[in-house]
C-alpha cells in the first residue's frame, strides 16, 4: 500500500513538473507571438535610418513613371483590328478624304504615321516612305520619353543600399567603441546595414523590371507601326498592279 502511495505521489508530481512546463513554454510562444506583432514592417523599414527617405523617393518615382509610361505606350500602341482595311477601301475608292479624316481621328502612333503618309499622296513613294519614318521616330520617341529614369533609379538605388551599408558599419564600430560589444549598443549598426542594403537592392530591381518590361511593349509597337507602313505603301502601289 506504501508503494502504490509512493507511485501515485511520483505521478501527481510529475504531471505537475509536467503542466509547469507547458505553461512556461506557452507563455514563452506568447511572448515570442506579441512580439513578432509589434515588429511590423513599417517599424522594420524605419530602422534603417535617414537613408530610407532616398529610397522611398526613388519607389515613388519608379511607381508613377511606370504607371504614366504604360498607360501612355498603351494608347499609343492600341490599334483597331479593321484601321487598316478602312484605309484601303476608302483609298481604292478614291476617297482620301475620308481615309484621311479616319487617320486624324484615331490617336495612336500607327494612325498617325499613316496620316503623314496620306498628306503625301501623289509625290514619289521614296518621298512618302522618308515622311511616314520621320513620324514614326517622333511617335517612339514620344513613347520612349522617362524610360531612361527607370535606368537611372535601377542603378542608383543599389548605391544608396550600398551607402546604408557603409553607414551601418560606421554606426556598428561607433557603438562597440563606445560601449564595448554588447548586442544592444550593436544592433542599430546592424539594422541600417541590412534594411537600407535590400531596399536599395528590391527598388532597383523594381526598376529594371519595369524598364525592361516598358521596353517590350514599345519593341511591339514599332513591330505595329514597320508593318502599317509596309500595308500602306502596298495599298498605294495595288491600283498599278
Amino acid at each position: 500500500m506504501f508503494s502504490y502511495f509512493r507511485l501515485n505521489t511520483n505521478y501527481t508530481s510529475n504531471m505537475g513538473i509536467l503542466l509547469q512546463v507547458v505553461d512556461t513554454a506557452s507563455k514563452a510562444a506568447q511572448a515570442v507571438s506579441n512580439t513578432a506583432e509589434q515588429i511590423n514592417l513599417w517599424s522594420l523599414l524605419n530602422k534603417g535610418g535617414f537613408l530610407m527617405y532616398p529610397l522611398y523617393a526613388l519607389f515613388a518615382a519608379v511607381i508613377f513613371v511606370f504607371v504614366e509610361r504604360f498607360m501612355a505606350i498603351s494608347k499609343a500602341a492600341k490599334l483597331e483590328a479593321n484601321f487598316m482595311s478602312m484605309i484601303r477601301d476608302n483609298i481604292f475608292n478614291g476617297n482620301v478624304s475620308a481615309a484621311r479624316t479616319l487617320a486624324k481621328n484615331t490617336d495612336n502612333a500607327v494612325a498617325k504615321m499613316i496620316d503623314k503618309g496620306i498628306q503625301r499622296i501623289g509625290k514619289p513613294l521614296d518621298a512618302i516612305e522618308k515622311s511616314m519614318e520621320n513620324v514614326g521616330k517622333l511617335e517612339m520617341y514620344k513613347m520612349e520619353k522617362n524610360l531612361g529614369i527607370l535606368s537611372l533609379i535601377a542603378g542608383v538605388a543599389p548605391m544608396f543600399g550600398f551607402l546604408g551599408t557603409i553607414v551601418g558599419m560606421i554606426q556598428l564600430f561607433y557603438n562597440i567603441n563606445n560601449s564595448g560589444f554588447e548586442l544592444n549598443t550593436i544592433a542599430g549598426g546592424i539594422y541600417v546595414k541590412m534594411v537600407t542594403s535590400a531596399s536599395g537592392l528590391i527598388v532597383g530591381l523594381l526598376a529594371y523590371v519595369c524598364h525592361n518590361y516598358l521596353t517590350a511593349q514599345i519593341d511591339k509597337a514599332a513591330n505595329k507601326m514597320e508593318a502599317a507602313s509596309a500595308e500602306f505603301i502596298d495599298i498605294l502601289q495595288e491600283p498599278t498592279r
